[in-house]
This record gives C-alpha cells, structure tokens and sequence, in this order.
C-alpha cells in the first residue's frame, strides 16, 4: 500500500525590509499629493509673477553693473523670493502631514487595514519620518532648481534681446554659489534641524483623539507661560525661537553667495544632537503607540 507523501508547508517568502519602506514610502505619497502639488503651485505663481518683472530687468541690471556690488540684491531679490516661498510651503506642508499622517489614519480606520499588511508599526513611522526629511526636502530642491532654471533663462532671453551682456548679468547673480548655499540650508536647517520638530508633530499624530495642531501647541505654550509667570524667564521660548527659525543653520540668506556656511561648527553644536536624540525618542514612541492606538 502506497502511503501519500507528506506535501511540503508552503512557507510565505519574507519581504525585504527595504523594500517594504520603499512601499510605504510609495504609499505615502499617494495618499497626500499635496507633498509635491503645493510646492508646484508655488512655482507656477513665482514664475507667473516673475513675467511682469521681466519688463524693468534691463534697467535693474543697467543700475546694478552701474553702483557698488552691494546693490545686486537688486537682481537676487526674484530669485530669492522664488527660493523662500517654495521652501515656506514646504515647510507648511511638512507641518500638516506631520500632524495627519498617523492621526489621519485613526480618523478615516484605514489602519486597519495597513496592520493586516506585514509591515511593522516602526517601518511605517520610519517610511513617514523619510517622507518628512528626505523626499519633501527633495522635491523642494528640485522644484527649486527648476523654477530658478526658468527664470534664469527667461532673464538671459530678455537681456539677450536688448543687447546687454548675458556675462555680467551671470557674474553679478553668480548662481552656482547660491545653489550651493541652497542645498546647505536645505541639509541643516530642514532635515537635521527640523527634525525633533517633525518628531514630534508625529507623535501627537499618533496620540491625539482629536485637534491634533491644539495638543501639538498647548505643551510648549503651556511651558512658555509657567517659566515666564513662575522664574520671570524666557530660556524656553528663546529654545523654541531657535529651533523653529532654523538656529545657526540659518545665518544668511538661503541664496546669497557670501553667506557664512560653517559645516563643521553646525555639525558639533549640542543642540543638534540634543535634537537628533529627541527626534528618534519621539519616533520610536509614536510607533508604540501606533501598535496599541485603535481607529478614532
């Protein structure tokens, strides 16, 4: 008598952890468009203002050459301008899928159904975390660059069609250095400054039943209120002061070719790594809440 052979368990093939985030990181921007479409619109508006501008470059370029170099804000000032807005709706985006990503999901109880999926509560709090201060500051740059790349052509057209010197015009914007000075204050100031901040926007995220931005406000303005009542103090409104301005890694413009970089200053400064400590404190804690916080 034949006995049957003893059919082989099929075991499920364990999906890399990479690529497990890169799917959730996919996810992500799926479900909030506004992370690239804001920063667009942005640029369409910038690029759309700067048309109008076009018609009085000539004279501005003709009284930059003429005056002192200290006068050449006169031709950064779109360029800065442009730079400045795109990063504010970054930043204002970042603040809202921050303050949404894990709350959001509780809201509408869609994570029940993302828990069926086998990724763990800390892969999809990292998989937000990037999106937070990798691929927003990405698209920022390089929606950035372009809308700078349009209008620094549209300007050449323009002083090309007058017959004025498209040399100069690139020696006085000098655009090289200023990107660099972009892509600095991009790395300091909104990914590694930022970030305990984001931290912990995401936490309340993962906390609050209810008015998320409130619970995220009313700690620190309850903190501020206390050490100024209580000690006639201002160490922690000064702290916040700096750490939502961009503290060191703010000096000088973001486009200005002779602002100060200091990496190696920034790099070894306490609060940086006071911050970067905090933020995977805040990280790690929003995923255990994750774990255990049922739809609202």
């Amino acid at each position: 008598m034949n006995t049957p052979a003893n059919s082989a368990s099929i075991v499920p093939r364990a999906i890399p952890t990479v690529q497990l985030l890169y799917w959730s990181i996919r996810r992500e921007l799926m479900e909030y468009r506004s992370i690239y479409l804001a920063p667009l619109a942005i640029a369409a508006v910038v690029v759309l203002g700067f048309v109008f501008v076009l018609a009085h470059l000539p004279d501005i370029m003709r009284h930059a050459v003429a005056l002192d170099p200290s006068k050449r804000d006169h031709l950064t000032g779109p360029f800065e301008i442009a730079a400045s807005l795109i990063m504010a709706a970054s930043f204002i985006v970042s603040v809202y899928y921050a303050l949404d990503t894990l709350y959001g999901e509780r809201r509408d109880r869609s994570i029940l159904f993302w828990k069926s999926l086998p990724v763990s509560d800390l892969t999809a709090v990292i998989a937000k975390a990037s999106v937070l201060l990798l691929v927003l500051p990405a698209i920022a740059i390089v929606i950035t660059i372009v809308t700078e790349a349009i209008v620094l052509a549209l300007s050449i057209a323009v002083l090309a069609a007058q017959g004025m010197s498209v040399a100069a015009f690139w020696t006085q914007l000098q655009p090289i250095q200023a990107m660099n000075g972009l892509l600095y204050h991009i790395l300091t100031v909104h990914i590694l400054w930022y970030a305990p901040l984001y931290a912990w926007l995401m936490l309340i995220s993962a906390w609050s039943k209810r008015a998320p931005l409130l619970w995220a406000a009313l700690p620190p303005f309850a903190l501020i209120v206390f050490e100024r009542v209580a000690f006639h103090a201002t160490y922690f409104a000064d702290f916040l002061n700096s750490r939502v301005s961009g503290g060191n890694g703010s000096s000088g413009g973001m486009l200005n070719p002779e602002m100060r970089m200091h990496p190696f200053h920034f790099m070894i400064a306490p609060g940086l790594w006071y911050g970067l400590f905090f933020a995977a404190a805040f990280l790690f804690a929003a995923a255990r809440l994750r774990r255990y916080r049922g739809p609202i």
